[in-house]
């Protein structure tokens, strides 16, 4: 009989894209499934009968609301996908006796402070993206105890929507560009959180019933997006990619629809003491990012 899959909610997002290369996470199929597949968790209704097919051993939510600045005006689909779903699907995993990975995000902090933040910091999203997983959290630790939220910030990847692929797309368009310095947090490779998920399933599947809870997950060290960005231009130069001049700007001169929280930074130890996982280096994954998408833009 065939191993129960790994069920990977989500295929085309980052951290799903890597999953879905692992290929296999302990000895067992990695399955993806998204809306082409019938598996919408905007539409509740359409996940238990998806649930029942699969029969997975173990299920890892990396679908979500992600345009930050358009859930300002979309505030019903942010929830639906971001909360309403994932708390519909903590309850069938609950009731088959199944653990849910989830994973969040830094925007459920306000970032109105200096030092990073611990798991157990009072929420304060700042707009609707953080408010709407700030409830998808909320519903999941009511319904689902088998569950372990991974919060993690500033994710990129070879591939996708991400600052790096922004980054050098303007840079091809435009000699100058003026990036905030007011915001800090920690990049965090996309392959380094489908390893993190793929740890924690492997030590969950192999029996262990000690590491539930919420975590925090981000790469190292913490950096301004004018920081990221002068990193990802010195790499590329070294690809012959002709760099813009960069400045530093505050939050103030670029406005957006959606707040951003000042401070990202994650207090990563409660994973390392727990789960032995360390915080990624953003930097030696870098090279290999934008040697990827410099072949694509």
């Amino acid at each position: 009989m065939a191993a129960a899959p790994i069920l990977v909610v989500g295929r085309s997002g980052q951290v799903a894209t890597e999953l879905v290369r692992l290929r296999e996470i302990a000895g067992r199929p990695v399955m993806a499934l998204g809306r082409a597949d019938g598996f919408d968790l905007a539409a509740p209704g359409s996940i238990s009968p998806v649930l029942e097919r699969a029969a997975p051993a173990l299920v890892i939510n990396a679908a979500a609301y992600t345009a930050v600045d358009r859930a300002e005006r979309d505030g019903e689909a942010a929830r639906a996908l971001n909360a309403l779903g994932p708390g519909r699907l903590a309850e069938i995993c609950a009731g088959a006796g199944i653990a849910l990975i989830h994973l969040s995000t830094d925007y459920v902090f306000d970032g109105r402070r200096q030092d990073p933040w611990h798991e157990d910091d009072p929420v304060a999203p700042l707009g609707v993206y953080g408010r709407t997983k700030a409830e998808g959290e909320a519903l999941i630790r009511a319904a689902c105890p088998q569950h372990v939220i991974l919060r993690t910030a500033w994710v990129f990847a070879g591939h996708g929507h991400n600052f790096v692929r922004t980054m050098l797309r303007l840079g091809r368009e435009r000699d100058a560009l003026a990036i905030v310095d007011d915001q800090r947090g920690g990049p965090t490779p996309a392959n380094a959180i489908a390893s993190a998920c793929a740890r924690i399933a492997t030590e969950l599947l192999d029996g262990r019933a000690d590491g539930f809870g919420t975590f925090h997950y981000a790469g190292a060290p913490t950096v301004t997006w004018f920081g990221f960005a002068r990193a990802i231009f010195a790499v590329a130069a070294r690809h012959g990619y002709a760099a813009p001049r960069l400045s530093p700007i505050p939050s103030s001169a670029y406005p957006t629809p959606a707040p951003r929280p000042a401070n990202s930074a994650l207090d990563c130890s409660r994973i390392e003491q727990v789960w032995g996982i360390g915080r990624p280096d953003w930097q030696a994954t870098l090279e290999g990012v934008v040697a990827d998408l410099l072949g694509e833009i």
